[in-house]
């Protein structure tokens, strides 16, 4: 009998999630078979079954299991069922949903031009980053036609009409606000499906004979994720190179295939090629900056560290409440933002910044949390955060951090901040120092959770550590400010009942 344990995934993560059981207990199944779907704090993942065999599950869906606890069971000794003795993937048949259309009556308001709608003070020029319809495409009204890239993010630009689409400018482009993109002949009428999709799936029907689809290799040893995408995009599998044990296929081997076409892994060793490429309007912005604020502050780094035990131990025994409560997770940057609030309201000075010959001091806590975004850095703002609940700062962190990775947020949501916390610990960073996002006076830096050997009362105790950095402006900042202010925020991260206030620190952290 084999045991199927919980995998390490990743640096400081202690516990994962049982979202899903892809095999039913006592099924049979092959070496490297995905038989259920894991979730930590920071992804969703894949467990492969080690051997063939019949499947115990020893966890529930839904259950907080632990690195190395057991998940299943697997008996290698047992037979085989009839047909089921050799591994294959297989694609699934190609369904077309066939769906009724009915050409509805045009708007009729001629040609429309689209152009480069305001997307913020100070902005006054946009990039053209691809378009999502082809030259003579029937879009319709508020459909996605293109993406833009101002010097802070990139969006979207809808359809303002239906009709066919005509391409004025081309990719790659620099245009000013008000420029014509393209136009929409709104007399030509456009299809549209007078179905539901319910009532397309149940009218599903077969592919035709002559309909292409992409044979998979019965020998392909491939997870079925990975199987399918092949399959969908008619991917040549000696094109994929494989990272999963035994030489097998994973989902993120195909989609770096598709992302980096004819590139493999290895095959470009002892060559000179070089690549040219533009640097987009973000990057540039995000480069300005940086230099801007070497170049235009007295910046210092003061730094300290935290015993994160008390913090992970309060996640781990109430995460699971707190999230069936508040329907967020319990992550880090609650904790940090409340203590970074708390310690800003006793420094004030950390909260403020020079305009001129003056200084600007705010009796609120506008905190800016740094994201890694597909197009680069960007740090979207969370508003009064001195103000909000635990439950309320996970809520706006989450909320944030997906409008980052789909390139959804708005101008509004990165303007402003009187402070920044940026985690580099999430890319195994144990120590830096931040660059202050001006016109910003300071900003606090996360790392890596590391266990250390601690001196405690005589005695060496191995702790959950991690180094903090505050990089600061000493033209308003003073050495004793800074270094107080990171004391402040440690102590309250140590003894983290003092963020919750109440006699009760449990009680109060669930009806925060």
């Amino acid at each position: 009998m084999i045991e199927i344990k919980v995998p390490t995934v990743g640096e400081s993560i202690t516990e994962v999630t049982l979202i899903k059981w892809l095999k039913p207990n006592g099924a049979y199944v092959q070496r490297d078979e995905v038989i259920a779907e894991l979730e930590s704090e920071k992804a969703t993942f894949e467990l492969n079954a080690e051997q063939a065999g019949v499947l115990t599950t020893k966890a529930g869906e839904g259950d907080t299991l632990k690195i190395g606890d057991i998940v299943a069971a697997i008996d290698e000794t047992a037979a085989a069922p009839a047909g089921n003795s050799t591994v294959e993937v297989k694609s699934e048949p190609v369904i077309i949903f066939e769906e009724p259309v009915a050409l509805v009556k045009a708007a009729g308001k001629g040609i429309i031009e689209i152009k480069v709608p305001v997307v913020g003070e100070s902005i006054t020029e946009v990039t053209l980053v691809k378009w999502l319809k082809k030259e003579g495409d029937l879009v319709q009204l508020d459909e996605v036609i293109c993406e833009l890239e101002s010097e802070k993010a990139t969006f979207e630009l809808n359809a303002e009409i239906a009709g066919q689409l005509s391409l004025v400018a081309k990719e790659g482009e620099v245009l000013k606000i008000g420029a014509v993109l393209a136009k929409i002949n709104s007399d030509v009428p456009v299809p549209v499906a007078v179905s539901s999709k319910q009532e397309a799936v149940s009218s599903a029907k077969p592919a035709p004979a002559n309909t292409p689809v992409t044979a998979i290799p019965n020998d392909l040893k491939a997870s079925p994720v990975a199987a399918a995408i092949i399959a969908d995009k008619k991917l040549d599998p000696k094109s994929v190179t494989a990272t999963g044990s035994g030489g097998k296929i994973m989902k993120s081997d195909v989609l770096d295939a598709l992302n980096n076409p004819g590139r493999r892994p290895g095959a470009e060793l002892f060559t000179r090629n070089e690549k040219r490429e533009k640097m987009s309007n973000l990057r540039k912005t995000v480069s300005r900056r940086l230099v801007e604020a070497k170049n235009t502050t007295a910046m210092l780094t003061t730094f300290n560290e935290v015993d994160m035990g008390p913090i992970m131990a309060i996640r781990s025994k109430y995460k699971d409440k707190f999230k069936e409560i508040h329907g967020v997770n319990l992550g880090f940057m609650s904790f940090f933002t409340k203590a970074v609030c708390y310690g800003l309201q006793d420094w004030p000075a950390v909260n403020a910044y020079i305009d001129g010959d003056s200084i600007i001091y705010h009796d609120y806590c506008d905190i800016s949390i740094a994201v890694s975004a597909p197009k680069g850095l960007v740090v979207p703002v969370i508003r009064n955060a001195e103000s909000l609940s635990m439950a309320g700062i996970e809520k706006k962190v989450a909320e944030l951090a997906g409008k980052a990775r789909d390139n959804k947020l708005s101008m509004e949501e990165m303007q402003g901040g009187t402070f920044t916390i940026t985690n580099g610990g999430v890319f195994g960073s144990l120590m830096s120092t931040p660059i202050i996002n001006i016109p910003q006076s300071a900003i606090l830096g996360m790392h890596k959770i590391q266990e250390r050997p601690m001196a405690v009362n005589g005695q060496v105790v191995i702790k959950q550590m991690m180094y903090l950095a505050l990089s600061y402006d000493h033209r308003i900042i003073d050495g004793r400010e800074s270094v107080s202010f990171l004391v402040r925020v440690k102590e309250l991260l140590e003894t983290p009942e003092l963020l919750l206030f109440g006699k009760d620190p449990v009680k109060t952290l669930l009806e925060v």
